[in-house]
Order: structure tokens, then sequence, then C-alpha cells
């Protein structure tokens, strides 16, 4: 007969060997290579903005008219963003520049982004920039994707040690500030968050915001953010990530959500949180596919090779803030193998965004 000495003996090898084996399969996934930027990666990646940012057409301007004067063209409408079919693009078009510039200052047309970013950027143009919001009814403009890349814009030459990003960072503050002020203001109106997998997804537009105000340590900004992320999504549970994608998104509600929090919450309250909010992620075996595209010469379509950029980055930053969910980075990269040879130089649908996509995923991949 078995004594209870012995059961409990074998009732602890099962619950030990239980609990090793995922830590077994982590280590097997932290061996997985992570896609890194290279430097021919980082060329060929410039120069898909700098095909753009002084475009003027095709365009699209997004506008709510109150009469026939504002019947202009982008470029005296936008002398600073006009490129890249529409204004967000043309903003974070010019992040990525800076961005690349940044880590690579050798790039092959180093000059000529230098060139583009001093042109555009100046302190004339930005203030047509700051007159255009300012007119009747165009308050709410690019409301709040368009906000939130002017503030990873200014993060990014923030953060950039060179003279010219002094120079670029004293013309376009005071947009910055203007953004700042429009966030504050809108925020306490916002009941709930807007959950779509498009532009006015709050929770992405809250985390690159937020990222601008930590850099820069404005920290009224930063309690105005996390207030608003605390009482749209502190009681979030059970996600429906396999509602996902729907057929145009570039962000997924679920993760975007996620990748917020992870910033607003201190590690282990954002563990109890997320464990929550998306249970199915915790487990090592979890898989999620990349979104399909069908024809990535249809704008709304090749959105889904944006998501999967998008998806990318967010659980490389859930798995860096939570470092036992490390099984979330292999997802992550088959995002981006997925679809970063999707980036074709010919197809202006996609080439005029979707390489800052790519690039910013790409920064996150650690």
């Amino acid at each position: 007969m078995t004594s209870k000495f012995q059961l409990l003996a074998i009732a602890i090898l099962v619950v030990v060997s239980c609990k090793q084996e995922p830590k077994e399969k982590i280590e097997e996934v932290k061996s997985a290579t992570l896609p890194e930027l290279s430097f021919k990666q980082a060329n060929r990646l410039a120069n898909l903005p700098l095909a753009c940012v002084q475009v003027e057409y095709p365009n699209k301007l997004n506008q709510s008219l109150s009469d026939a004067l504002q019947l202009q063209g982008p470029k005296v409408l936008h002398p600073a963003f006009y490129g890249c079919y529409d204004w967000h693009s043309a903003v974070h078009g010019h992040w990525s520049l800076v961005s690349l510039i940044k880590q690579f200052p050798t790039l092959h047309q180093a000059a000529t982004i230098r060139e583009k970013l001093i042109a555009n950027i100046s302190k004339e143009h930005i203030e047509a920039e700051i007159a255009y919001f300012k007119k009747e009814g165009n308050s709410t403009y690019e409301r709040t994707y368009g906000w939130a890349w002017i503030l990873k814009l200014a993060e990014e030459i923030h953060t950039w040690n060179d003279p010219l990003a002094r120079d670029l960072e004293k013309n376009l503050q005071p947009l910055a500030n203007l953004i700042i002020d429009s966030y504050s203001e809108f925020l306490p109106k916002l009941n709930y968050p807007i959950r779509v997998g498009e532009h006015n997804n709050t929770a992405f537009g809250l985390s690159l915001a937020y990222d601008y105000a930590n850099t820069v340590e404005n920290e009224v900004f930063m309690d105005a953010i996390k207030e608003a992320a605390i009482r749209f999504y502190e009681d979030d549970s059970d996600c429906p990530l396999s509602w996902e994608p729907s057929g145009f998104d570039f962000l997924s509600p679920c993760l975007e959500e996620a990748n917020l929090m992870r910033k607003i919450y201190a590690a282990d309250e954002f563990k109890i949180w997320f464990d929550t909010f998306l249970p199915e992620l915790t487990d090592p075996d979890f898989e999620l596919a990349p979104g399909l595209v069908s024809d990535r010469t249809d704008g709304k379509l090749v959105h889904l090779d944006g998501l999967n950029f998008s998806r990318a980055w967010c659980l490389y930053g859930i798995s860096e803030s939570l470092p036992e969910y490390t099984h979330l980075k292999n997802i992550a990269t088959k995002h981006i193998e997925h679809s970063l040879p999707a980036i074709v130089d010919d197809n202006y649908s996609g080439t005029h965004w979707l390489g800052s996509f790519a690039l910013y995923a790409l920064n996150h991949a650690k």
C-alpha cells in the first residue's frame, strides 16, 4: 500500500515538473533571433519617406471647409507636412528620418535628409501649421493619431544629440505645446475610450503622448494621461483578441491597450492587470497568426501589414516589462518577418507610411 508520505512525494514531483516545463519552453524561445535594423535596411527604409515628404500629390487633406478661402493646395495649407499623401504620414515620415539618421549618421542620403528636415521644419512653416489648427473648425484636426505622431517626432528630435536638432526642436516646440494643450482639454471630455483598430484608437495616441511626456519630464501631462488611462482601462478584462483583426486594422485594440498600461503601471501591478486582460498570452504555447493582405495596391487592405508591425512593437514592449513572457517575442518577430519583405518601392499605397511602422517595430525588437 502506498503511504501518505509517498503520495505526498509523488504530488510534489508532479507540481515541480509542471512548474519547470514552461521555464524550459521559455528558454527555447529565448534563443530565437530577433530582427535587427542593419545599415542596409536603414538605407532602404530612409528612401521611403525621402521619396514622399516633399511630394504634394496625390494627397488626402481630410478638411472641414468653413469657406471657399480654405480651398488651397496641400503645400499652402501645410507647408511643413504636406507630403506622403496625408498629414499624419508626413509627420511620421519626418520621425523616421530623424530616427534613422540618429542611429546611422553615415546613411547614404544623410545630407539630403538634413536638407529636407531644415527645409520643412522651419519656424515659418510650423507657424503656418499652428495657424491651420487655430482656424475655426480645425481644433480637432488629426485628433489623436496625428497629435501623437507630432509628439513622437518632438521626442525623437529632443533626444538627438546634434546641433541641427536644437534648431528643429526650437521650431517645432510651439506646435508640440499646442498638441499638449489640445490633449489636456480633450481628455477630461472623453467619457469612453475609442477602441477601433485605426487612427482614432485612444490607447495608441495616449501611449505615444506618454512617451513624450516621460522623456521631457512633463509631470503634469504625464499625470493627465495616467488619469485618463486608468479611468478608461483599469477594470478591463478578457479582451477579445480572437475578434481581431478587422478588415482595415493597422492597430490591435487589445495589444495597444496593454502596451499603454505597461507604461502606466509598475511591473507587479501590470502583471496582475495583464493576466486578467489577456490571460491566453500568458501561455508559452500561445500563437497568433499575422494579418494577411490580399491586395497591397488597396490603400485600406494594406493596413494589415501595418497591423503586423504594430502588434510586434506591442508584444516586444510587453515582454520587456514582463520578462517571464519572453515567448511573445517570437510571435512579434514572425509578424515582422511576414510583412517586412512586402514593403516595395512601387506600392505608394503602403510605402507612404509603412516604413515608419516597420522602423518603429524594429526599434523595439530587443
